[in-house]
Parts: structure tokens; sequence; C-alpha cells
């Protein structure tokens, strides 16, 4: 296939960020005295306020907010990151214009490691302030596309997880996913490490 832009995600596609997300929840857990692999659990299948909701109910979800946020910005400056194998050579391979990151964290953070791992900045970022929307919606990537100038049928989005996936095809893109042993449904194609994929992501800008 020939794409005119490429999406990325950004946690779990380039940059290996569990362990920080599960340090960030374990913190938070602590604060509230709640367990923290429960409340981890928890935050990997909802959106924060819903994680909130179901783990410190009664409690302001403004200041449950406020304290993950903070968490999170102090991860950002102080935590250590990766990316994964061939993701600075693979971005640094393609169009600064032709391709863009899609994400369901702030702009500043993604920034924050982005410099810390030494990653290129793409010229667009469509992050969680951007939208009324996120992922699995498809209002994240159609945005990316907008913004672009591009046909959502020529843009191919590089994801590791479901509702990515999910969001993409909804807004009538082409998926690959990367750093999964087997694809999630819809996904046109399947690489186990973005190592893997780069090759073949190059060459569909081609």
């Amino acid at each position: 296939m020939t794409s005119t832009f490429v999406l990325f995600d950004v946690d779990g596609t380039l940059m290996d960020a569990v362990a920080n997300q599960r340090r960030v929840w374990h913190e938070w857990a602590a604060r509230y005295g709640a367990d923290g692999d429960e409340v981890y659990a928890v935050a990997l299948r909802t959106r924060p306020v819903e994680t909130f909701a179901a783990v410190a109910p009664g409690r302001d979800p403004d200041e449950c907010l406020a304290l993950l946020h903070a968490l999170e910005d102090e991860d950002v400056r102080t935590g250590s990151y990766g990316a994964f194998d061939g993701a600075a050579e693979l971005l640094n391979a393609l169009p600064v214009d032709r391709w863009a990151l899609v994400t369901s964290n702030y702009e500043h953070r993604v920034r924050g490691r982005f410099e810390r791992t030494g990653l290129p900045m793409p010229g667009l970022i469509v992050d969680a302030a951007s939208v009324a929307e996120g992922k699995p919606s498809p209002v994240p990537y159609l945005l990316a596309a907008e913004k672009l100038g591009a046909d959502p049928a020529d843009c191919l989005v590089i994801e590791d997880a479901p509702s990515g996936v999910r969001s993409g095809l909804a807004a009538g893109m082409t998926v690959w996913t990367v750093n999964t042993e087997a694809p999630h449904p819809g996904a046109h194609r399947n690489f186990r490490s973005l190592a893997e994929a780069a090759p073949h992501i190059v060459d569909a800008l081609t």
C-alpha cells in the first residue's frame, strides 16, 4: 500500500511507558489508601474520571485528577523512559510534514519524553486537550488528517492498543499494529515490534 501520511500513537507504540504508568498509579493509590495493583488494573480499562469513581468513590474527581496530573508531570521530569528499538531511525527517515502524533496524553508530557529520549518531534501533535472525544472515537485521527490536509483514506495509523485500532478504523484509515504478538481485531497488518514494522512504514510513504 502507499500512504500520504503516517499517524503514530505514542505510549506502547513509539515509547515504552508501562513501568512509568504503573508507578504513577501506585503512587496515586497510596495517597488515597487504595491498593496500587487494583487501581492500576482499573486504570488500564477506563478513563481517569471513571477510574476515580470506581476506586475512590466520594472523592472530589477534580482533586483526584489534579494529583494524577502532578504525579505524571513529575514522572516526565524524573522518570526513566525508553524509546522502542528503531523509533528514532524510523522517525528521522520520514519527511517531517508527513507524520504526526495522535495521543491520549498531553502535548507537554509528550514533548518532555521525546526530549529525554532524543526522538524527533513532528509538526503536529493531536493530544487529549485537542479533542472532546478521545480514542476509540475517530475524532482524534480525523482531526489529525484535517490539520494535515490529508484524506483519511490516505493515512496509515500505527497503534498498539485496541481502542486506538478502533479509532483509526472508524476514521476510515489503514491501521497497523506493533509491539504485540497478535493483531487486534480489524487491524490490517501486525508486527511483533516497531523495528520489524519500520521498513514497511517507510515503504508505505514511497
